[in-house]
């Protein structure tokens, strides 16, 4: 017999009352445990080979070296898309991007943003009684109803775009307007210099630690750089023996250490989560100011691990082990997820498309999750799985060999080259993807390709004129 589940709780609880009352009790008497403070740093065109820890040598990031050793630093972490707003709007919704119509880098002239109706990592942690913060490059909409005050941050302090949309960019000289800096839906000012950038960001940081200290918060300090137009202010200039690019990068290391060193004197780094990645790998176009791929194929612009695999640093004391490199592979998109099950939050009632990360993060082995890699509008153009990649054809930007590069700020041009076929690699012993190792693992084609059958049906893809079932709209402001 089939009980409906209010008979079957009333007959459990007829029959063992004293289990039902010790449960209520227990329930009853404990309390609840202070919630942790969120700092979420997310950098810009950094290079999966920026970090010393992750093979740098050209330049010295000491703090988030010493980061990383008191974390969780993962060696296959993703972003889902290889370009600014889509990969921020992934980050900020645990959604892939061109399910909500997001994709590319939004300009001055955008009419559109991020959906009000999708609920951001800020509006999850507001909504569970933290106070929310934004500093840094905000890229989802500069029109007022898509700025980070209208989508659950208290106070926003930073740039609505990429700090190259201005009248000085080297490819279209005035097609920008001046570039503002906004505090909360007001523009404070437009700057020329860019010099104190990350120094006033990094200030902004450590005021809103001092003025919440008491409250738990959630800091999104999403820094500029290493985006060109590159600046630095006059305490780095000239420290690295690379150059500009390197100063920067010591600036951006920096930062990270004036937070840490904050959270340490108020007493809060025990009970703080940091989140250390960055949007999409280098612009290499750039030649020597741009960073550093770490030997990977290609970079910003590219579905291959050149252009979506970051840095990806977790730590919380006491929580996260301390000096675990995990091979297993994550995405961005697991963030929210991830500090929703910390915090014990509610998900977002929109669907989301990461899972937690939790088990992860805590040294436990978890089934793969397929990953997928959109890019061009929406082009699925890779998933992973693991271990596993398959590329499927698509063409894709890439520096013409033996071109000079320039170290001045000025872009090379790309040439497109295409993908014939599908192929697939082992990112275990090919992390730069060079050999096609699908007639030997058939099985894994087969699977792949299903993951990517359903993302297909599901979000669509460009490359076979597929129509997905479960697309959302981005935020549009009719004229």
């Amino acid at each position: 017999m089939r009980f409906h589940k209010p008979v079957y709780e009333l007959i459990a609880f007829l029959a063992f009352p004293v289990l039902f009352s010790c449960q209520t009790k227990e329930t009853d008497t404990i309390e609840n445990p202070v919630k942790p403070n969120i700092v979420l740093i997310f950098a810009d065109d950094l290079g999966y080979g920026d970090l010393g820890v992750y093979g740098a040598t050209q330049w010295k990031t000491p703090n988030l070296d010493q980061l990383a050793s008191d974390g969780v630093r993962f060696t296959q972490f993703y972003v889902p898309p290889a370009v600014c707003s889509a990969s921020r709007a992934a980050l900020l919704t645990g959604t892939y991007a061109n399910r909500l119509e997001i994709f590319g880098a939004l300009d001055h002239s955008a009419k559109h943003g991020l959906n009000p109706e999708e609920t951001t990592i800020a509006e999850m942690l507001k909504g569970n009684g933290y106070v929310t913060g934004m500093v840094g490059k905000w890229h989802l909409g500069h029109l007022t109803p898509f700025l980070p005050t209208e989508q659950g941050f208290d106070s926003y302090y930073g740039l609505p775009y990429s700090n190259d949309m201005w009248p000085h960019h080297p490819e279209v000289k005035d097609y920008y307007p001046p570039l503002p800096l906004y505090r909360n839906t007001a523009v404070i000012d437009t700057l020329n210099d860019q010099s104190m950038l990350t120094t006033n960001y990094t200030e902004e940081a450590i005021k809103f630690i001092e003025q919440n200290k008491e409250q738990p918060f959630f800091l999104y300090l999403a820094h500029s750089m290493t985006h060109v137009p590159l600046y630095v202010s006059d305490k780095f200039k000239g420290k690295s023996e690379q150059g500009l690019y390197g100063d920067v990068m010591m600036e951006v290391d920096w930062s990270v250490g004036q937070v840490r060193e904050k959270l340490k004197e108020l007493g809060l780094d025990k009970n703080t989560i940091i989140i250390f990645t960055s949007d999409n790998g280098p612009w290499l176009s750039y030649g020597g100011h741009a960073g550093l791929t770490g030997g990977l194929k290609e970079g910003k612009g590219t579905s291959w691990d050149g252009g979506i695999r970051e840095p990806g640093i977790f730590v919380w004391p006491d929580h996260f082990p301390a000096g675990k490199v995990e091979n297993q592979a994550a995405m961005t998109i697991d963030i929210l997820p991830t500090l929703a099950e910390i915090t014990d939050s509610p998900l977002p009632k929109l669907p989301i498309d990461g899972r937690s990360i939790l088990p992860i993060l805590e040294g436990k082995e978890v089934e793969p999750k397929p990953y997928f890699a959109y890019y061009n509008r929406n082009e699925l153009q890779a998933v992973i799985y693991g271990k596993w990649k398959m590329v499927f054809p698509h063409a894709y930007r890439s520096i013409p060999e033996g071109t000079e590069m320039r170290n001045d700020g000025i872009p090379v041009k790309y040439q497109m080259l295409n993908l014939e076929k599908a192929e697939l690699y082992d990112l275990s012993v090919d992390p730069n993807e060079t050999t096609d190792v699908a007639a030997n693992n058939l099985e894994i084609v087969t699977k792949l390709n299903q993951f990517a059958d359903q993302a297909r049906a599901d979000m669509g893809d460009a490359l076979t004129e597929s129509e997905g079932s479960n697309l959302r709209k981005h935020g549009r402001i009719e004229e």
